[in-house]
């Protein structure tokens, strides 16, 4: 990775530091900082990367790369532009991103502009705020080349995988296919969890509910078992042997505790945790979290103020919080709330033993900067992705919500075994709000009912039992959000990749979504067992997860670029000749899925296709019959208009919207989700706007409050 040192020259009176960052989106917010002595121009990315037509990895000679400045996207036309301004300007000073892909692109300017890595070139900041962008020029440093080679290990790997796996592919099951060194990975766990699922088998399991009143209240307990430990009932015939031994009972009151439980706050967001929230709170994809997080993170024009970069940088996961920003939100929450509701010590998070962690976690650049301040100037999206990240932030410094919690044991004697049952009943009243204040994670709603006034050694008045019988489930399909959190605790991926993993594999049709649901495709199950069949590296996590920690290594200096590359290659090219020889000759046919949906020309059941448009159905008896027809999802209720059916449509930029059937003749959309819920004054469907339902009806007007229902942990794992 040599690169030549510039030759020195007078510079011109009166020139100008020229300060080069990635996106041209924060020139501005920069430029108002740093004012007239610099001059802030934009390489718009990656200025030059491996060539697009041809592998660009010389795998005999040390896996060197062959880089080219791209004719595509205008890239010949900016560096032309750098070259002149960095020919007059007194100093250069490279600003890109400050993680691993952001020191490559500072590296590869640096190599193109004739610019020495070991001078004091390289600028980071954390965040576009004065204090901050300020502090980054005046304490420039060297470009940091171990993590240049971790970034270009990285593309190196995938280039190579992708190369020489995806034209596999083609030959052994469809023209087009992609595989990926991450994205193979991804998709496995989505088949593998299906699979899992279709295989549950259900185990039966009864739960017994006492209901017992109290004067005018009425509460309920749970049966747990016998004093000796807690009892499971598996059948109907367990069950009414139990209820028969219960009946006439006399039940007492045997035990009241009262204890003081406390709750704390989460900690400020990490990449993957935003991802995560945004996707169970706001049902954004990864993608379109981050790229509202990138605008807010580069400056948004806020009235009075110019352009204001809002949050610190979006791509970590580290949990600091730097003294600054503790401090003032200390002295914010002291202000606003109170004394009481900052804690006795400031709140430190520990971050991950394998996190990366050059910079803080996300939070907002200025705490006093309330979402409610910037509503004008946001759009509603950037709003509701601001909001959620200065309430994390602020409640991850304020104190604990604290809670009473009553336990009480109930004790009942069986007629005929004279067993001690024992069934438990709890209370939970909050007692002080603390962060919740802010930030309302907990699921109030699904707290026990307030349990009347009871002493030991009462007697409880039984109104009835409630049998019901159940079944174990099988484990929950990913979402988005879930399979973010699955990358991550696998070591799978970096807070830079995880977006685009999941979008990949979703755009190429290995997984499709089903509601916020992920499901694998007849194309990504058949590709998965190809891969798992021939090439266990790939698709194995453990290797995967092992291949990232020595990524790490050679940012950590532990490791070079030569040991990565030579640990993976010899076994995954002796792979793929055994593959080739192995499948020669042989191609995986991928089963068309059947739809419920008739062909009205020929009385077929249509099947499911991919074109590079989507998805669609067409007739199997081609070409006997050609009949196609584009897929037609329904969305509850009905039209507000006409009665007809709502149906759910895309935006040409991939927005949901809601039409009704008769395009045509009725013309009634919406960008509001429509719900089961039907309007209390005239019938008609109530469709849901953040927190409020309300009808669409013209002559109506009906509307109404609506708690948010925290989303179960169980989706997410």
């Amino acid at each position: 990775m040599a690169t030549r040192k510039t030759t020195a020259k007078e510079t011109p009176k009166g020139a100008k530091n020229l300060l080069i960052i990635e996106s041209p989106n924060k020139i501005k917010s920069i430029k108002k900082i740093l004012g007239s002595k610099y001059e802030v121009l934009s390489s718009k990315g990656h200025i030059r990367d491996l060539p697009s037509s041809r592998l660009g990895v010389d795998i005999e000679n040390g896996f060197a790369p062959e880089y080219v400045v791209s004719r595509k996207d205008g890239k010949s036309a900016v560096l032309k532009e750098l070259k002149t301004a960095a020919e007059s300007s007194r100093k250069i000073f490279l600003a890109t991103d400050p993680d691993r892909e952001g020191e490559a692109i500072a590296w590869h300017l640096a190599t193109l502009l004739g610019l020495d890595p070991d001078d004091n070139i390289r600028v980071t900041f954390n965040e576009v705020t004065k204090s901050a962008v300020t502090a980054g020029v005046e304490n420039p440093r060297s470009i940091n080349m171990n993590r240049v080679s971790a970034q270009q290990a990285r593309r190196v790997l995938d280039r190579i995988v992708g190369y020489k796996l995806s034209p596999f592919l083609w030959k052994k099951v469809k023209t087009g296919l992609s595989a990926g060194r991450v994205q193979s990975v991804a998709t496995k766990l989505i088949v593998d969890r299906e699979r899992e699922i279709e295989a549950f088998k259900p185990d039966e399991y009864w739960t017994l509910k006492a209901l017992f009143r109290k004067g005018s209240k009425e509460w309920t307990a749970n049966f747990y078992g016998e004093k000796s430990g807690k009892i499971s009932v598996t059948n109907k015939e367990s069950m009414d042997a139990l209820l028969a031994d219960l009946e006439k009972a006399e039940y007492l009151i045997s035990s009241v505790e009262k204890r003081e439980e406390k709750t704390n706050p989460k900690p400020p967001f990490t990449t993957s945790a935003l991802q995560q929230e945004a996707s169970s709170r706001l049902r954004f994809s990864p993608q379109r979290t981050m790229s509202l997080a990138q605008n807010l993170y580069e400056g948004v024009e806020v009235k009075g103020r110019g352009a204001v970069g809002l949050i610190t940088y979006m791509r970590t996961d580290s949990q600091r919080v730097s003294d600054e920003a503790a401090l003032a939100a200390e002295k914010y929450i002291k202000e606003t709330y109170g004394a009481g509701y900052y804690p006795p010590f400031r709140r430190v998070y520990k971050t991950k033993n394998n996190a990366q962690d050059a910079h803080e976690a996300i939070r907002p650049t200025d705490v006093t900067l309330t979402p409610q301040l910037l509503k004008e100037s946001l759009t509603s999206e950037q709003f509701r992705l601001y909001k959620l990240i200065w309430e994390r932030f602020v409640s991850s410094q304020m104190a604990s919500a604290i809670y009473e919690v009553t336990d009480v044991d109930v004790c009942a004697q069986g007629k005929t075994t004279k067993k001690e049952y024992i069934f438990k009943a709890s209370d939970k009243k909050q007692v002080f709000g603390g962060f919740t204040e802010v930030y309302g994670y907990t699921d109030d709603e699904k707290l026990p009912k307030k349990l009347p006034p009871l002493t030991v050694g009462e007697k409880a008045e039984l109104e009835k039992l409630d049998p019901e019988q159940k079944f174990t489930q099988p484990p929950s399909r990913y979402t988005e959000g879930s399979l973010v959190k699955a990358l991550e605790e696998d070591g799978i991926g970096r807070p830079s990749t995880f977006a685009t993993i999941v979008s990949t594999i979703i755009d190429r049709h290995y997984v499709e979504k089903d509601g916020r649901n992920l499901r694998p495709t007849s194309l990504g199950n058949v590709t998965t067992d190809v891969l798992t069949e021939n090439f266990r590296n790939i698709v194995d996590v453990g290797f995967t997860a092992g291949m990232e920690s020595g990524l790490d290594e050679i940012e950590e200096g532990k490791k070079n670029y030569l040991d990565i590359m030579n640990s993976f290659y010899g076994e995954f090219e002796e792979e793929l000749k055994e593959a080739e020889k192995k499948l020669d000759g042989v191609k995986v046919t991928v089963p068309d899925e059947e739809s419920d949906v008739v062909c009205e020309k020929c009385g077929a059941k249509m099947v499911y296709k991919v074109s590079r448009f989507g998805r669609f159905l067409a007739c199997p008896n081609y070409p006997t019959c050609k009949n196609t027809k584009s897929i037609v999802v329904e969305a509850e209720g009905t039209c507000p208009e006409c009665g007809g059916k709502i149906l759910v449509r895309r935006s040409k930029t991939g927005k949901t919207y809601y039409a009704c059937e008769r395009t045509g003749e009725c013309g009634f959309m919406t960008w509001d989700l429509p719900t089961k819920e039907r309007c209390p004054k005239c019938g008609s469907t109530l469709f849901r706007k953040f927190n409020r339902l309300y009808c669409q009806k013209a002559s109506c007007g009906y509307e109404t409050k609506v708690e948010r229902k925290q989303e179960k942990s169980g989706d997410d794992k």
